[in-house]
């Protein structure tokens, strides 16, 4: 079996798209998947499954919109890949000043070369960013709802969401918890 990590975009932010994490627990479970557990309220969900990423995307999709009545776009990643992106990490969290972050853009396709030299052109001294295939990892020294870099994401042409480093660790430590 696989573990997978679900990242739900738009969902449970500022009133709208609200889905309880318990109902989502217990839709996955219908649908057949293992060990289903979610961490906090925006959208993240681990479980097993021996279904490949399209299909699964698709069917969790679909299950979402009938159920809860609304579009939630899917992004999965395996737990082998999350660890990677974790290792390649190419700033270093252990060194964070006051008021910096990592947050981590998961991307549910590669970007163009056009499109990343355009977000790239939104690098400054307060904001850094580096595209490791359909992963961006973001580098702020203030706050991400400051970031010129930010705001250009959906720019890009393809569906992103994205996480800060802490629960992309959290979410690490939880796949591995469930290979146990």
């Amino acid at each position: 079996m696989t573990i997978y990590i679900a990242l739900l975009r738009g969902i449970n932010v500022g009133g709208h798209n609200i889905i309880k994490m318990a109902d989502l627990r217990k839709l996955l479970e219908k649908m057949g998947l293992q060990k289903v557990k979610t961490y906090i309220q925006s959208g993240n969900v681990l479980f097993e499954s021996e279904e490949g990423a399209i299909p699964l995307i698709q069917r969790i999709e679909e299950e979402i919109r009938t159920t809860f009545g609304f579009p939630v776009p899917v992004i999965l990643r395996t737990a082998e890949a999350l660890n990677q992106i974790i290792q390649d990490c190419p700033y270093s969290p252990d060194s964070l000043n006051e008021g910096e972050s990592i947050q981590l853009a998961f991307l549910a396709d590669e970007p163009s070369r056009e499109k990343i030299d355009y977000l790239q052109g939104f690098k400054s001294e307060l904001d850094e960013c580096q595209i490791v295939g359909k992963d961006i990892y973001l580098f702020f020294r203030q706050s991400i709802r400051d970031s010129k870099l930010a705001t250009q994401l959906p720019k890009l042409g393809v569906l992103a969401t994205v996480r800060n480093w802490k629960t992309v660790l959290k979410l690490a430590a939880m796949a591995e918890e469930s290979a146990k």
